[in-house]
């Protein structure tokens, strides 16, 4: 069942069920195939993402060509590039579905004129990207220290949704480690 928009807002207050009906019109949905991009580095980010079903990445792409993935993003959750969409700058990093995912998307202007609409949603989304951001530094400062093995099995207790539905490739550039040492990690766990 894909994850409901008014439902993720709502964890940050109220909205009135005519103010529903005026935000789910604001966005619209897209389906995206794994693998594809929906905002690449070096542009200003433009949107905003809404993940109903599937999973996005957030990722850079290093000067030797290698895929770093920073997060993985799924159902329920809101998307952006934040500092290139608030501050109109050109971002470092992509946003690209790991496995084939529905979402909703909202321009910029778009969303300015919701804001200006519904004054108190600027304030809802706000308090849902700080919570996002905070959870984000927590997951990643749980690896902190560990070796290759024990920060796996980390993410298997922390994200085993995630594990099972992107390419073990996005799971090892994650981690910090290569495809190869990540299989014998696996080989050696079971």
């Amino acid at each position: 069942m894909p994850a409901s928009l008014i439902a993720c807002l709502q964890d940050a207050g109220p909205i009135p069920e005519a103010d529903q009906a005026l935000i789910l019109q604001a966005w619209r949905p897209r389906a995206v195939a794994e693998g594809e991009t929906l905002f690449a580095a070096g542009h200003i980010c433009q949107e905003r993402f809404f993940i109903e079903e599937g999973v996005l990445r957030i990722m850079v792409l290093q000067p030797s060509g290698k895929e770093v993935t920073h997060f993985f993003l799924k159902e329920g959750q809101l998307c952006t590039i934040l500092h290139s969409f608030d501050n109109q700058v050109p971002a470092a990093e992509s946003i690209q579905a790991a496995c084939a995912a529905q979402v909703l998307a909202i321009t910029r202007p778009r969303l300015e004129e919701l804001y200006q609409q519904l004054p108190y949603l600027r304030a809802y989304i706000s308090q849902i990207t700080q919570r996002a951001l905070l959870e984000k530094i927590q997951i990643r400062n749980a690896y902190l220290g560990l070796d290759s093995t024990t920060r796996y099995q980390q993410f298997l207790r922390q994200q085993p949704d995630v594990v099972r539905r992107v390419p073990l490739a996005d799971v090892a550039s994650y981690l910090g480690i290569t495809p190869q040492s990540l299989s014998r990690i696996r080989k050696n766990i079971r």
